[in-house]
């Protein structure tokens, strides 16, 4: 599949509203942990912990500030976006530099109306054109299967711990990214620079 970053996610018309998606800057961390912690409250368990793992995440020589992107909507953050570096041991010795993004956060009151993709969709295109080769997630394969991500399955690529999960998915920025990474996935660890 082949990804252009295109400028329409820059400034977009999401079901009547205009957004911008910009980069984020460090004066806007709190508003966007709240709105973090805010669309993952109770939603998949009591309470959450994305808010705070983004918090620490920034800190961490993993995280890549130049696709770290908020999408606002009359100067309202409404959604946030964030990359870290992953590798792939490969059984062939050989360890492969990977893309990782999450949490995606919405708020609430902005669900169902495009920002969520548009931020996906932008940064996809944006991390192909800084050179990044692959993207592996672990998310709902029903969701994200529409930006191209398969399971990481198919490229022989596990979990850290050498085993297959559903939600962990893969895809390619270039075609053969992928191809000999056979084995498992490790996500960027805050010592790691």
């Amino acid at each position: 599949m082949e990804y252009t970053k295109n400028n329409k996610y820059e400034n977009l018309l999401v079901r009547n509203m205009r957004a911008n998606i910009r980069l984020e800057e460090p004066a806007d961390y709190r508003k966007v942990e709240e709105l973090t912690r805010e669309a993952f409250w109770n939603h998949h368990l009591p309470g959450c912990n994305e808010h705070y793992l983004l918090h620490i995440m920034r800190d961490c020589g993993a995280f890549i500030r130049e696709l770290d992107f908020v999408a606002e909507i009359d100067g309202e953050i409404v959604g946030n976006i964030v990359y870290t570096k992953a590798k792939i041991l490969g059984d062939d010795g050989i360890s492969r530099e990977v893309l990782s993004f999450g949490p995606v956060s919405v708020l609430p009151a902005f669900w169902a109306k495009g920002i969520g993709s548009a931020l996906v969709e932008y940064t996809i295109a944006s991390a192909k054109e800084s050179g990044h080769r692959a993207i592996l997630i672990y998310g709902d394969p029903a969701y994200y299967k529409r930006f191209g991500f398969i399971p990481a399955e198919t490229f022989g690529i596990g979990t850290s711990d050498n085993m297959y999960a559903e939600p962990l998915l893969a895809l390619e920025l270039w075609d053969g990214a992928l191809s000999g990474c056979k084995n498992k996935l490790i996500f960027g660890k805050p010592s790691e620079s």
